[in-house]
């Protein structure tokens, strides 16, 4: 795969994490631990972390999220972790995702981006399952952004590509 373009994807896709991570880092403690929220600030955080690193993976097939996390995320039935993660262990999953996107990207090979991957929802090849798994990552960063407008009059601002 052409290095241009690796450096592009790079760029968009970790400006997408670090939207996600200034969320995470502006939101205040009451707001991250009210279980009466819907949704739950923290879990919205949670599950983007857990799609991303899964998505990386580009298939369930030997997939395992780091400690303390488990693949109960995948289970249809939708049932919330028993506890609040806190905000340190959700940047350390967050720099977890970062390092593996990044790793990821660089090693990307045409023959990688050709691969098919195949989800309880679908199928598509690996160069799509990365632009739709960025493309997951803002969604929620954006959610998580109006919840911070809405519940504290202030949220953090666009990032036009990765600082790292």
């Amino acid at each position: 795969m052409d290095a241009t373009w690796k450096t592009i994807l790079w760029q968009q896709f970790g400006a997408a994490i670090e939207m996600l991570e200034n969320a995470l880092r502006a939101c205040p403690e009451k707001l991250w631990g009210d279980r009466s929220q819907q949704p739950e600030y923290w879990y919205v955080v949670y599950h983007t972390l857990f799609f991303l690193d899964l998505y990386l993976s580009g298939s369930v097939e030997g997939f395992a999220p780091p400690s303390p996390y488990n693949l109960d995320e995948m289970d249809p039935a939708g049932i919330l972790p028993e506890r609040v993660y806190t905000k340190d262990e959700l940047q350390n999953y967050l720099e977890h995702g970062r390092r593996k996107c990044r790793a990821t990207i660089e090693a990307l090979t045409d023959e990688k981006c050709q691969q098919r991957c195949v989800f309880m929802w679908g199928e598509m090849s690996f160069a799509e399952l990365l632009l739709d798994n960025m493309r997951h990552v803002q969604h929620h960063a954006a959610q998580l952004n109006l919840i911070l407008r809405q519940q504290t009059d202030s949220a953090p601002g666009w990032v036009a590509k990765t600082k790292s």
